[in-house]
Formats: C-alpha cells, structure tokens, sequence
C-alpha cells in the first residue's frame, strides 16, 4: 500500500532523510519512532506532498506522490500534530468545508454523518470548535482526515495533550480505523505504539534503524532470551544441570525468592527458546519448576539502545524532524 524506496532529503548542508526505504502493507497500522530531529515529519511530509524529495520514490497505493500528487493525495488522510481546525467554524461546517476541498464526491451529509458517527463527535455536530474540549478537537482533527474514505490514514501525535481517559478513547478509535485502512503512527509514547501498532519503524539522524513486527523486535535487537525460574532441588546441582542445557548461555543464582524454591537467572543464545529443553530436563530429574518469567526488553529500553548504539556507531549528520 505504502512505498518508500531510496527517499532523502536535504536542507542545505544537512541531511535530514537519508536513503530510508520501507513499506506498509495494505490494513497494517505502523508506528514510526524516532527522537526529535530524526526525520520522521519530513518523512511524513514528503509522503503526503507537503515537502519534495531530494531523491528516491514514495509510492501510495502504486501511485508516485511526486509525479501524480493530487492522483496520491486522494488515497491520504493526513492528522498534523497540530490540527488544522477553523475555531469560528461549528462542526458541521468545518467538515463540509473539508468535503468541498477534497472534491468528495459521496452523498454529503450521509457521508459527513457517517464519519460523526465513527469518531463519536454527533452530539458537538453544530457547536463552534472553539468551544470544544482538546479530545473533541482532535476527533474533529481525525474526521477531516476521514473525508472522502482515503485508504491510507497518517496520524502525527494524535493523542499529545489528551488526558489518560481520552488517550484511552483515540487508541481504541485507532485501533477500529486499522480493520479498514492502512494507518502510519507517529509519536512519542511508546507504550501507545506497543497497544495499537502491528510493526515499527525507527529512524534516527535520517536512516532506519529497525523494521521489524512488534511481537519480533525484541529479539531483533536483543537475540537473547532472559528468564528466571524457580526450581524446587539442590542449588549446586540444579544450576550445574541448567549450564548444561542445549541453547542456555549463562545462569546465575538469584538466591531463594519462596520458602522451597530457588530462583535463576538464565539467558539463553542468541535466537534460541531454551524454555522447553529446560522444563524437560528438569523434570527429567524430578526437580519442579515452579515458576517461569521472562525479563524482555521494554520498547523504551529499545528505543534507547537503538539510538544509543547508532549515536556511537556512525557519523551522519542530523536533519530536521
């Protein structure tokens, strides 16, 4: 659905995207990542028409936003972080007004009182949006973008400002949008990422730095697999047995955490699940394993490590955000 082959861009002497490629398949939503001055609003910029690239190709539902603009634009339904809201404006005006600009060609007020629906805004349909609340804005914000059914939906930070109940509500919302269109998230609050995105992205000083499956990108950055078990049995033997198993690289003893247990704490090689062998073997010896928890990554702890490591890795030059 999205293409992104080679894109860059450069602002004078610095380069803010350099030769970033990825894709979005059709109804997956995307959570793009990066710090500030990463190149993640060029990115998106450049991919909704706002910004021309230096180089490369950005392709929505096959169309080329560089060479058909308008063509691409009509599969794009772009949320700034800023929403681009007329506060004299009532709803029901604003959203008519998008309509007209847009070219919309569905039957209007079905249409624009289908979308009301959607988001839940019906009951501010005929109030001025200055008078609405910052989580009512940003659903305002998030129904222009719905106008005209664009197949592809971009939110930059949709949820900043938005108090725990709304932030609630606009993830959920999401989450609903994401069964049918192809949805790219950008923000900084990872755990929003983590609930709502089926992939990341994460750029820093303008090149991807990950693209992996949320379930998967974990393992991509730290192949390793960390738990501690509790095991009922002798200390001695029972952690000389663990170092002996296929796929465990290194256990140590965390001391007794229950009354008849033992705790370890055990990482296994890169790219290996050692929990079955584990069980097996301990049960081999009749010794019960009582308890079993993995100690993964946060995404912060990620993120951090992924921007850490390219900080100390390369020498490229930051760009804009």
């Amino acid at each position: 659905m999205i293409e992104i082959n080679g894109l860059s861009k450069v602002f004078g002497t610095q380069r803010a995207v350099d030769d970033v490629t990825f894709r979005v398949e059709e109804g997956e939503i995307m959570g793009f990542l990066g710090p500030n001055g990463a190149g993640k609003s060029t990115t998106m910029n450049i991919l909704t028409g706002y910004l021309s690239a230096t180089g490369g190709t950005c392709r929505v539902n096959g169309v080329d936003i560089l060479e058909n603009p308008l063509e691409a634009k009509r599969n794009i339904g772009f949320l700034p972080e800023m929403p681009p809201l007329y506060t004299d404006m009532t709803v029901k005006e604003y959203l008519s007004f998008i309509y007209d600009l847009k070219g919309c060609t569905f039957p209007r007020q079905q249409h624009i009182r289908e979308i009301c629906d959607v988001v839940k805004i019906g009951d501010v349909y005929d109030r001025l949006i200055g008078n609405l609340s910052k989580g009512y804005r940003q659903r305002v914000g998030i129904a222009q973008a719905l106008i005209g059914n664009p197949r592809v939906l971009i939110f930059d930070e949709p949820t900043v400002g938005l108090d725990p109940k709304q932030i609630i509500d606009i993830r959920n919302l999401i989450r609903m949008l994401g069964k049918e269109h192809t949805i790219i998230l950008s923000t900084h609050i990872l755990p929003e990422v983590q609930a709502v995105c089926d992939r990341i992205v994460v750029i820093n000083k303008g090149k991807i730095v990950a693209n992996e499956k949320t379930e998967d990108l974990v393992t991509a950055v730290d192949g390793s697999r960390k738990m501690v078990a509790k095991v009922v049995g002798p200390q001695d033997e029972v952690l000389k047995t663990l170092k002996g198993v296929a796929g465990i690289r290194s256990v140590d003893v965390l001391g007794k955490r229950d009354t008849d247990s033992i705790s370890y704490l055990i990482e296994s090689e890169e790219r290996v699940d050692a929990r079955k062998p584990l069980f097996y073997t301990l049960a081999s010896k009749g010794w019960p394993l009582v308890g079993l928890e993995g100690m993964e990554l946060s995404l912060e702890d990620i993120f951090i490590r992924l921007v850490g490591e390219q900080r100390k890795g390369r020498n490229t030059k930051g760009g804009k955000n």
